[in-house]
């Protein structure tokens, strides 16, 4: 449909009313604001990617993190073959940014009755996730909880390990440069905002307009990747901080110190976010305030280093670190 195109209530495109991820139900600021509270009643610190555990000469690591409401949408399609590696990838990731590598995964599956089909094609999810991240599944748990689940929810907990000389430094430094990599599609974050987008007009199943998929379904559940494989890398190239993508869009480049994130040469957006963009009239800032918008690791380091991290890789230098604060990206100041 174009612009100029009717929808079937009569009203235009531009007339449809602009989405935001706060009124789909999902509201960022209110949601740091709850968790800044509990931080600052268990005296945990605050912005790190990973809880580091001081064990000697090395950390121990913990990070967890869940599905989301991309749970949803494999419930439509009856299809959670995929959502296990999204809890991997979501959980792994966060252990990167931080410069430690993933070991040990346990998964926590919340149902509100039991089902072995779907039961099965998590387990499989999950495992596939752990083959690719090179670590090992030891355990879990499955609660049936009725009265407080209404059909599923799926999250997990990832240990790492690192030696204390190889934990990122976490902070930029102005002069750096980024190198970003490429995303796999939407992740596992801003799900309400896509969900609501697509299915104003559409229902799951129907025929995805661009290469590559079926249905607006697939393209939903398109796994979240993985960025274990950087690790090595950007080790070798002495990164000094790393940011995982996901919730907050590219504010979360802001992870990386106090300073202003110029970015140039972003990767392009997926078709699936100009989908999302078009049928729910979203504005490009809240777009790249909740998506990664093509983009879904970032690091930084000083641009010698960068150059040849980006060779080394699948990854290209994306911009600059200055001194100031905010992300511009694309004509946008987030």
């Amino acid at each position: 449909m174009t612009a100029d195109d009717a929808d079937p209530n009569g009203a235009s495109d531009l007339e449809r009313e602009e989405l935001t991820y706060a009124e789909t139900g999902v509201d960022i600021e209110a949601s740091e604001a709850a968790t800044a509270a509990l931080i600052g009643a268990v005296g945990e610190s605050d912005g790190d990617y990973a809880g580091l555990l001081d064990i000697g000469d090395r950390y121990l690591a913990l990070a967890t993190d869940g599905v989301g409401t991309k749970l949803l949408v494999a419930e439509a399609l009856s299809d959670y073959s995929t959502v296990g590696i999204d809890c991997i990838a979501m959980n792994t990731n966060d252990l990167v940014a931080a410069g430690v590598r993933p070991v040990a995964f346990v998964d926590y599956l919340a149902i509100d009755e039991p089902d072995d089909i779907f039961a099965e094609q998590i387990g499989q999810g999950l495992s596939a996730g752990a083959t690719e991240a090179d670590l090992e599944l030891v355990g879990g748990e499955t609660a049936v909880m009725p009265e407080v689940v209404t059909g599923l929810d799926l999250a997990g907990t990832c240990a790492g390990l690192a030696a204390k000389d190889a934990i990122f430094p976490g902070e930029a430094e102005p002069g750096d440069a980024l190198v970003g990599f490429r995303s796999s599609g939407i992740h596992s974050n801003g799900l309400t905002l896509a969900r609501t987008a697509v299915t104003r007009e559409h229902d799951y199943t129907d025929p995805y307009p661009f290469d590559g998929y079926d249905t607006l379904g697939e393209a939903l559940l398109e796994p979240t990747r993985l960025y274990t494989h950087l690790l090595d890398p950007m080790r070798a190239h002495d990164v000094r901080a790393a940011a995982h993508v996901t919730g907050g869009g590219w504010t979360n480049l802001e992870r990386l110190g106090d300073h202003r994130y110029v970015v140039e040469n972003a990767f392009e957006p997926h078709p699936v976010f100009e989908f999302v963009q078009q049928e729910g009239s979203v504005a490009d800032e809240e777009m790249h305030r909740t998506f990664n918008m093509g983009t879904g690791f970032v690091c930084a380091l000083a641009p010698d280093d960068a150059d040849a991290l980006a060779e080394a890789t699948d990854g290209r230098v994306i911009g600059r670190v200055e001194a100031g604060s905010g992300v511009s990206i694309r004509g946008l100041e987030l």
